[in-house]
């Protein structure tokens, strides 16, 4: 079974009582791997998948889950599928994208880490939020159509009268 499929077998399986043991499990290892990348960023983080997870101490289904969970936020993705545990990684990180991401899933304790000063000034970080939530707004392709405007339908009625009855 590969990695990936023990992490979604593992998710699966998780009850009310084992998913708030889990998530201190994770989002502690999570944590503890992010501060050390960030400490580094201008160091690119490597070695095989055995190694890392050995080195941040985590269990191989808490790493590949990290490693599931920054995979959008790297230069090159990884096809999760395929890695092993003597795959060679090399983690070419896009901060800004990354911090992206924290912010998309809402994980406050990850975006709020002190290890960003060292990356982004505050300015940066709020852009990126701006930018984050201007991302969220939906915007109309076609402008609203208002109750007195003429129906679209081309029946020379107002639209309240019309289409908009319903």
């Amino acid at each position: 079974m590969t990695l990936l499929k023990q992490w979604q077998k593992l998710l699966d399986n998780l009850t009310e009582e084992s998913y708030e043991e889990f998530f201190k499990e994770y989002s502690e290892a999570e944590t503890r791997i992010y501060k050390d990348i960030l400490s580094n960023h201008a160091t690119t983080l490597k070695g095989t998948f055995t190694e890392l997870a050995e080195k941040f101490q985590v269990r191989p289904v808490i790493f590949i889950a990290f490693v599931d969970g920054i995979n959008t936020s790297l230069e090159n993705e990884y096809e999760l599928d395929s890695i092993e545990l003597d795959t060679e990684l090399s983690f070419n990180i896009d901060f800004h994208k990354l911090f992206f991401n924290m912010l998309k899933a809402d994980a406050d304790y990850l975006y709020s880490l002190e290890e960003w000063k060292g990356i982004f000034t505050e300015e940066e970080e709020i852009e990126i939020a701006k930018e984050f939530k201007r991302s969220r707004t939906v915007k109309r392709d076609t402008p609203k159509i208002k109750r007195n405007d003429s129906c679209p339908c081309g029946s020379g009625k107002k639209y309240k009268n019309c289409c908009g009855k319903n």
